[in-house]
C-alpha cells in the first residue's frame, strides 16, 4: 500500500485526539505548517508540527458546537486579528467563530435552518456558507449580508473564487452555480450525482467531485475541460497542490488518490471506510481525516517519513481490515468472477501483495510474504446483506445524511415509501412523522415504529440483518445511473427563477432629471457635492396636455367595460393640475378612484393613466392614499405587473419612475421599504434591454433606495443595493445612468465601514474604476474619484 517509488507518498504520522469521524480538514496560518480539524465528536482542533519534524501536536481543542461539526475554514488576517480567525459549521446550523488562541467561540453566526456543511473564505472579511437547507449565504464580519438561492437541494460545497465577487455552490441538484454580486450567472451540469467538494485552480478554472465517484475540471465560462475517473465510489473531498495544477481527492472507496498532470499517480489504501476530507500543507504533506477518527499524515519527504515501525504497524492495521465487497472497496473485481484456490499456487510479486479467491461461495483475502514466501490468509471478506446502517451516516435521502434509509411496503400493490433514520431520532416520533407526510393510516404507527426498533439493534458497521432493502444499494456504493439525493427537499420554496438573489430586502431608487443637475460648470477646488445624498430624486417633467389628449383618444378605442366617461376624463384633467401644482385645489377620493380604475386598463392602452399616476403620487394627500397601510398591496401588485421584460416599455420605464416618486413622502418611503426585497429583484429584470431611459429609471429607484438605507443603516438592504448597482453596471451603457449609480454606491458606503467591506468583496471598486478617467460629463468623473477615495 506504501510504494517507495521516486516521489511516491508515505505515511508520517497518525494522529489520535478526536472521538469520532474527522469530517473537515483546512491548512492554518497560524502556527506555520499547522492545520485545523473538526469532528462529529462536537470539537475543533489545532495542530501545530512538532520540533522533531515528523509529528503534529494539539495546541487546543475547541468547542462550541451542540451538534456534530462538519466543515472549517480559515478566515484571513486582519488588523483586529493579526493571525486571522477559524470558522467552523457544524449540525446545530450554526458557524462558530474562534480566534487561534481562545477555546471558545468568539461569536456565532446564525440565519442557516440546516446543517451548515461547507465554508470558505474571501477577502475583507466575506465568508461564504453552504446548507443542507438549499442556501448559502454570505457574511460580513458577524452579519449576514445576502442569501444565495437558487438549488433545489443541499449545498454540500461552496468556494469563494480570486476574481472578486464571484462565488462558486456545488449541490445534492447535481449542479455547480456560478453567482456574481449575488446572483446566479451560470449554472454547470454534467454530474450525474451530489457534488460533494470544489476546489480552485485559477481566476479562470475549478475541479469539482461528486457522488458519481468522478472529479471534473471546468472552466469559469462553462465548459467541461476534463472528467478524472480512478475512485470506485463516492468522493467526498478534493484539495489542490500549492502552485500547481495537481491535486488530491479523498473518499468512501478507502482510498486517498493524488493526480499528477491529469492522471491518478498514486492511490493511498486506509484502514476506515469513509475517508471524509483532506488538505494539502504547504510543504506539499497530505493530510487526511476519516470515520475512524484518526487524522492521517502522508509526505513524499524522506527526513518527514514516518519510522519503519510505525509503516509496519500501519500496513499491518490496513491487513487486518475486513472489507465489505458491496462498497466497492476492492476496485472493479466482481466478487462473482473470483477464481479459486488453485489461484494461490502462483507466487506473488510484492511483499503485502492481497489477493482474493472463492472457495464455496466464501470470499478470503491472502497477503503475500516474502520472507516466508507463501500466501498467508488475512481474513475473510465479510459480505453485506443489503442493509444501509453506516456508522458514519452516510446513506443520502433527498441530498442529506441518514443513518438508515429504509424501504417500507405498506401493501403489496401499492407504492414503497422511502424512511430516513437517525440513531438519535426517536423511533415513535418518526414513525408518526413518516405515517403524516405520507398520508397513510395512522394505524400502522405501531407496526413502523418496531420496524425501526427491530432493525436498529446493536447494529454494527459489518453485521448488518438481511431483512429490508437499501434503496441506496448497501453501504452507499456508487451504481452508474442510480442517484440518491437528487430530489428537490419538501416543503421548500421552489425558488422561483434560476438563482434568484433574494437577499435580507430590498431597495428601489430613482434619479435627478433634466434641470435638477446641480453639477456642472467649472469648480477651483473640487468638493464632494455628490453624496451621501439626503432626498430622493424624483421624474417631474410634465405635459399635462398631452397626456390627456393621448389618455382621450385611447380611451375612444377602449373595449366598452373600460370606457372611462366624460365626467371620469374631466376629474383626472381636475387630478392631474392639481398634482401638477397649477392649480391649489387637493385632489379628492374621488378622483384617486377614477385613476385607479384607469391605471386598471390592459397593457397596450394603459400608459398615459400611468403617467398621471407618476405624477400624482409626488402629491403627499395621494402619496398617503395609494402607499398606506390598507391599500399600499394594490399599488406594488400594480407597479411590479409592469416590469416584466417581456411587457411594454413605455409601461416599463413609467411603473420605475412611479416607484422612484413614491419616495418623496414618509408613507410612499415605508412602503417601497417594506417591500424593496420584492422590488428591487423585479426592477432589476429591467436591465436586460438597451433603453436608456429605463436604465436611468432603474439607477435612480436605486439611488433613492441608497438615501433611505443610509438613513437606517440596514446592512441586509445595503447589500442588496450594491449587488444590484454591480449587476447594473456590467450592461448599462447611458453616463446619467452611471452617474445615478455611482451617487448611489456613494451614497450607502458612506460612514459605513461595513458596506465599504462588502462593495469591495464584490469586486465594485475594479468595475467602477473605467468612469474615473470619463471627460464629459465631468460630474461622472468627479463623483467617481469620491467613490474610489472611500474604496
Amino acid at each position: 500500500a506504501m510504494a517507495g517509488e521516486n516521489g511516491a507518498y508515505r505515511l508520517r504520522c497518525s494522529l489520535l485526539g478526536h472521538g469520532q469521524d474527522v469530517r473537515g480538514l483546512t491548512r492554518g496560518l497560524f502556527p506555520e505548517g499547522g492545520f485545523v480539524s473538526v469532528s462529529r465528536d462536537r470539537t475543533a482542533r489545532l495542530w501545530a508540527p512538532d520540533g522533531l519534524n515528523r509529528g503534529f501536536t494539539e495546541m487546543h481543542c475547541m468547542t462550541g458546537h451542540s451538534n456534530f461539526v462538519s466543515c472549517v475554514c480559515i478566515i484571513p488576517p486582519s488588523d483586529l486579528y493579526p493571525r486571522g480567525l477559524i470558522a467552523t459549521g457544524g449540525n446545530d446550523h450554526n458557524i462558530c467563530i474562534f480566534t487561534v488562541d481562545n477555546p471558545a467561540p468568539l461569536y456565532v453566526l446564525k440565519g442557516h435552518k440546516n446543517t451548515v456543511c461547507s465554508l470558505s473564505s474571501g477577502k475583507f472579511g466575506t465568508l461564504l456558507s453552504g446548507s443542507w437547507d438549499t442556501t448559502a449565504k454570505v457574511w460580513l464580519n458577524d452579519r449576514c449580508m445576502m442569501t444565495l438561492q437558487g438549488h433545489t437541494a443541499a449545498i454540500w460545497a461552496v468556494k469563494i473564487l480570486p476574481e472578486q465577487g464571484l462565488m462558486l455552490t456545488g449541490s445534492a441538484d447535481k449542479t455547480i452555480k456560478l453567482w456574481k454580486a449575488g446572483r446566479c450567472e451560470r449554472t454547470f451540469t454534467g454530474h450525474e450525482d451530489c457534488v460533494r467538494g470544489l476546489a480552485i485552480l485559477s481566476e479562470m478554472e475549478f475541479l469539482s467531485c461528486a457522488n458519481d465517484a468522478s472529479v471534473r475540471r471546468w472552466q469559469i465560462s462553462g465548459e467541461c475541460l476534463q472528467v478524472y475517473y480512478g475512485h470506485t465510489n463516492y468522493i467526498y473531498s478534493i484539495s489542490v497542490f500549492p502552485q500547481c495544477k495537481d491535486f488530491v481527492t479523498t473518499g468512501e472507496d478507502r482510498s486517498l488518490r493524488i493526480w499528477k498532470r491529469g492522471e491518478c499517480a498514486q492511490t493511498i489504501r486506509l484502514p476506515a471506510q469513509s475517508i471524509w476530507c483532506c488538505c494539502v500543507l504547504d510543504n506539499g504533506d497530505i493530510v487526511v481525516g476519516a470515520s475512524d477518527g484518526i487524522i492521517r499524515v502522508f509526505t513524499e519527504s524522506l527526513e518527514r517519513t514516518a519510522s519503519a515501525e510505525e509503516i509496519q504497524a500501519f500496513e499491518n492495521e490496513l491487513s487486518q481490515a475486513s472489507i465489505d465487497p458491496k462498497t466497492g472497496d476492492l476496485g472493479d473485481i466482481n466478487a462473482d468472477d473470483l477464481p479459486g484456490r488453485e489461484h494461490l499456487k502462483d507466487p506473488g510479486t510484492r511483499d503485502g501483495q492481497t489477493r482474493l479467491i472463492k472457495d464455496n461461495g466464501k470470499v478470503e483475502a491472502y497477503q503475500w510474504s516474502v520472507s516466508e514466501g507463501r500466501w498467508i490468509k488475512i481474513g475473510d471478506v465479510v459480505g453485506s446483506s443489503g442493509a444501509t446502517q453506516q456508522t458514519s451516516g452516510k446513506v443520502l435521502f433527498e441530498g442529506k445524511e441518514y443513518d438508515y434509509v429504509f424501504t417500507i411496503d405498506v401493501n403489496e400493490s401499492g407504492p414503497s415509501y422511502k424512511l430516513p433514520y437517525n440513531i438519535t431520532d426517536d423511533p415513535w416520533l418518526t414513525a408518526y412523522n413518516f405515517l403524516q407526510k405520507n398520508d397513510l393510516n395512522p394505524m400502522f404507527l405501531d407496526q413502523v415504529a418496531n420496524f425501526i426498533m427491530d432493525n436498529t439493534k446493536g447494529q454494527t458497521l459489518l453485521n448488518t440483518s438481511a431483512q429490508f432493502s437499501d434503496p441506496f444499494t448497501g453501504a452507499g456504493r456508487y451504481v452508474p445511473g442510480s442517484s440518491s439525493g437528487s430530489s428537490t427537499m419538501p416543503a421548500t420554496d421552489p425558488f422561483t427563477g434560476a438563482g434568484r438573489y433574494v437577499p435580507g430586502s430590498a431597495p428601489n431608487a430613482v434619479a435627478p432629471v433634466s434641470g435638477v443637475d446641480p453639477y456642472t460648470g467649472k469648480r477651483s477646488k473640487v468638493e464632494n457635492i455628490y453624496f451621501p445624498k439626503k432626498d430622493a430624486v424624483t421624474f417631474d417633467q410634465a405635459n399635462p396636455t398631452q397626456i390627456l389628449g393621448k389618455l382621450k383618444e385611447l380611451n375612444g378605442s377602449a373595449a366598452e367595460e373600460h370606457k372611462l366617461t366624460e365626467d371620469d376624463l374631466i376629474i383626472l384633467e381636475k387630478l392631474l393640475s392639481a398634482t401638477c401644482n397649477t392649480s391649489a385645489e387637493t385632489p379628492t377620493a374621488q378622483q384617486l378612484q377614477t385613476l385607479w380604475r384607469a391605471v386598471n386598463w390592459p397593457e397596450d392602452i394603459v400608459f398615459p393613466a400611468l403617467d398621471i399616476l407618476r405624477l400624482s403620487v409626488r402629491h403627499p394627500v395621494v402619496n398617503e392614499n395609494f402607499c398606506s397601510e390598507k391599500d399600499h398591496v394594490q399599488l406594488t401588485i400594480l407597479l411590479l405587473k409592469f416590469l416584466n421584460p417581456k411587457g411594454k416599455q413605455a409601461n416599463q420605464l413609467l411603473a420605475l419612475r412611479a416607484l422612484c416618486n413614491c419616495f418623496v413622502s414618509q408613507a410612499g418611503q415605508k412602503l417601497m421599504m417594506k417591500q424593496r426585497d420584492e422590488i428591487m429583484t423585479q426592477a432589476i429584470e429591467m436591465k436586460s434591454g438597451d433603453n436608456k431611459n429605463i436604465h436611468i429609471a432603474l439607477a435612480t429607484l436605486t439611488l433613492n433606495y441608497a438615501v433611505c438605507l443610509h438613513k437606517v443603516n440596514n446592512i441586509e438592504g445595503k447589500a442588496q443595493c450594491l449587488s444590484v448597482i454591480s449587476t447594473v453596471m456590467e450592461v448599462v451603457q447611458d453616463l446619467e445612468a452611471i452617474f445615478r449609480l455611482l451617487v448611489a454606491l456613494g451614497t450607502l458606503i458612506s460612514d459605513d465601514t461595513n458596506a465599504v467591506q462588502l462593495a469591495k468583496s464584490l469586486g465594485v471598486d475594479s468595475q467602477i474604476k473605467k468612469y474615473a478617467s470619463v471627460s464629459e460629463p465631468a460630474k461622472v468623473k468627479e463623483c467617481c474619484r469620491f467613490v474610489l477615495n472611500l474604496l
